[in-house]
């Protein structure tokens, strides 16, 4: 492990006195002087990194990916009820079988990057056009994305679980001439390309289906559909010297980046190429001491999202060898005759969203749960001895209990870093003592992920870390909240500023003269409601937006709860629900099948086989997941009124696809609230 860095105040105020009702502004305290604008001398743009890449790392292994071998269809019978009866129906189930890991070096990248970007220009694409990429996480996703920037064309993003709606927006506001796909999300294309009038080319990756080609080719008379392979073809046996007048200005923009919209439709942060090599150089400035030479990341989160799209950026600067997943293929359960990506692949470092850490906790338990009283007494006694950091038999602890959790992940993994939304204590620390070293972060679209990052040398829970070193943060007072900027210790609205902050949305005036967004004075206010520490770390308390004032006067924060409720292993997905006339709040609960009918089991009266609609509809059951979730409040220290006075279940899982979550797992909760309205008038009824 490399040396560590002595980070001193953590974070110290700068620039002017404060103005009434705000706080000063505050930087990381080794950057106080200058924020990072890049990560060395020389590299401007996101294609300066793939040229560094290549002089830099040139035979190492950069990126890898999976081919599917087979795909096994397996049948299950699943009982469902229709009318009051119970019906059985058979349900097909997908499994894949995947090759090994094959992979491309920073030099091959380099030349496939090329390759696609001439291909592009050939095909007559600008630096005026903007193309989409509608496609998940892959090798093929960085290639195109990559072409563009070295071509200055700008990408859209799309996430692969968009709709049809949102899918039209995301070509249709800037006009995109053009989309990279996968084979199977073509059929979605289909639909809209009727309704897309600029679109002109169509790429992907993949076995597409002749009559959905077809069918696209015949929309209009101009399109252009060519697979990826088709595409380098095209652009190999041209000059390199074709794209030399088109190597993009730190200004260029290098991605209108679709946000996935809990409110209306998605908006488009306009991403410059400073503003992502900002970025880069704000990680690199606070955690590249910590990256190895053989360290390796695996990429299975959505690049439409910031998140992976810089995370990945930033570890392909440094090096680092990525290896493509599936959230699908995770897991050795959710592959036939191989292992799943983790085990395959081995990473070293992986980053994820609270629903993946919850997801990967609740795992744990549950196999340690179903091996008997025996594991579960190991199992907690190795917990106890890492959390009293017992010398000598932590290490012990770690080889003999614990190695068998490691190996699920590839028994390499030691740093994990989660980001997107708030992730709950509990959660954290267990798997910092099961499993590895999970720091959180902070961030947003409009600041290219980049607000605060805890660095391993201040490991804690409770706090998204220290400024980045490309923005600077001060607070305002939320007053009708309690906040206070200037109080002891310092609560208020986040605001950001500095060279990884987006200057505005697309094609969104409204919004970007908005001083209540954007201020004059170049501050974003992000919305969110932040806490300074004494060891010059930052904790966010909620958003402003999900504060709400109980009947008693005082104020509850949604997100905060949610968070430490989803920690219950009876939860799998939790929307908390109040209103101005509650005493306390109630919750909406789609339940966690496999701990829930375990849990049950010891609960007289209920029958823990029965269909999971009629264990939600079980007032017993309701009552049991409520007692677990606000054992965990009271856990954390909530005060009365933070507690749940009731809870709905859901038998249904929400997804992008029902629209009860956005597509990166955020919950919609007007949506929620329209769902189970009825149920919800219920529940304060009994009040």
């Amino acid at each position: 492990m490399a040396t560590k860095v002595n980070f001193g105040a953590g974070s110290v105020e700068v620039g002017a006195p404060a103005q009434p009702g705000e706080s000063r502004a505050r930087r990381l305290a080794i950057c106080a002087d200058k924020l990072i604008e890049q990560p060395l001398e020389g590299i401007e743009t996101i294609h300066d990194c793939v040229l560094y890449a290549a002089r830099t790392h040139g035979t190492k292994k950069a990126l890898g990916w999976r081919d599917v071998v087979d795909i096994i269809e397996e049948e299950k019978e699943v009982t469902k009820h229709v009318g009051g009866k119970e019906v059985k129906e058979t349900k097909k189930w997908k499994y894949f079988q995947l090759s090994d890991y094959k992979y491309l070096n920073y030099l091959e990248v380099k030349e496939a990057v090329s390759e696609v970007a001439r291909g592009l220009v050939d095909l007559g694409v600008t630096a005026d056009d903007i193309f989409n990429v509608y496609a998940s996480t892959s090798l093929n996703w960085q290639l195109v994305a990559h072409a563009c920037a070295s071509i200055s064309t700008a990408i859209a993003t799309a996430y692969d679980s968009l709709g049809e709606a949102g899918l039209t927006h995301s070509l249709n506001e800037p006009n995109c001439v053009g989309v990279y796909t996968d084979a199977e999300l073509l059929p979605v294309l289909a639909k809209v390309i009727g309704n897309t009038p600029s679109l002109r080319i169509v790429i992907y990756s993949g076995e597409a289906k002749p009559a959905v080609l077809d069918s696209i080719r015949q929309t209009r008379e101009n399109i252009q559909v060519l697979t990826i392979d088709e595409l380098r073809a095209r652009g190999k046996p041209l000059s390199p010297d074709t794209t030399k007048d088109r190597f993009p200005k730190p200004s260029s923009v290098a991605c209108i980046m679709y946000t996935s919209g809990t409110t209306g439709a998605p908006k488009g942060v306009v991403i410059t190429h400073s503003n992502a090599i900002a970025a880069v150089g704000a990680v690199y400035k606070l955690l590249g001491h910590h990256f190895n030479t053989d360290d390796a990341f695996l990429a299975y989160l959505p690049l439409a999202h910031i998140l992976e799209y810089i995370v990945e950026l930033c570890l392909y600067f440094v090096g680092m060898t990525i290896g493509y997943g599936r959230v699908k293929t995770l897991t050795d359960q959710s592959v036939r005759g191989c292992s799943g990506d983790m085990v395959a692949f081995k990473p070293t470092i992986m980053v994820g969203v609270p629903a993946v850490w919850e997801l990967i906790r609740k795992g744990i338990v549950g196999k340690v749960q179903s091996g008997g009283a025996v594991t579960k007494s190991v199992f907690s006694g190795a917990l106890t001895v890492k959390r009293a950091k017992v010398p000598g038999l932590s290490q012990v602890v770690d080889a003999v209990v614990l190695s068998k959790v490691k190996a699920a992940t590839g028994g390499r993994l030691r740093l994990a870093l989660s980001g997107g939304a708030a992730l709950s204590k509990e959660t954290q620390e267990f798997l910092n003592l099961a499993l590895v070293q999970l720091l959180q972060g902070y961030g947003m679209t409009e600041s290219c992920g980049m607000c605060a990052i805890l660095p391993p040398e201040l490991m804690q829970y409770g706090s998204v870390g220290l400024p980045v070193p490309a923005i600077e943060i001060k607070l305002l007072d939320v007053k009708e909240a309690g906040y206070d900027a200037q109080g002891n210790p310092p609560q208020g609205e986040v605001c950001i500023r500095g060279p990884a902050v987006t200057k505005g949305y697309y094609k969104r005036d409204d919004l970007n003269n908005d001083e209540s967004i954007f201020t004059k004075d170049g501050w974003l206010r992000t919305g969110d409601v932040g806490r300074w520490n004494p060891d010059g770390t930052l904790s966010l308390v909620d958003r402003i937006k999900n504060l709400v004032k109980l009947q008693g006067g005082e104020y509850i924060a949604l997100e905060s709860l949610e968070a430490t409720y989803k920690s219950c292993n009876l939860v799998s997905n939790i929307c908390v629900h109040a209103t101005t006339d509650a005493k306390q709040p109630i919750a909406i609960v789609v339940p966690n099948e496999h701990h829930l009918r375990h849990a049950l089991k010891s609960l007289t009266g209920v029958n823990a086989d029965a269909p999971l609609r009629e264990l939600c509809h079980d007032a017993r059951v309701s009552e049991l997941v409520m007692k677990e979730c606000n054992a965990a409040g009271k856990k954390s220290g909530f005060k009365t009124m933070e507690l749940l006075q009731a809870v709905v279940l859901s038998d249904e899982e929400w997804t992008p696809e029902n629209g009860i979550v956005t597509a990166a797992q955020k919950v919609q909760r007007k949506k929620v609230a329209e769902k189970f309205e009825k149920e919800i008038k219920e529940a304060y009824k009994n009040q």
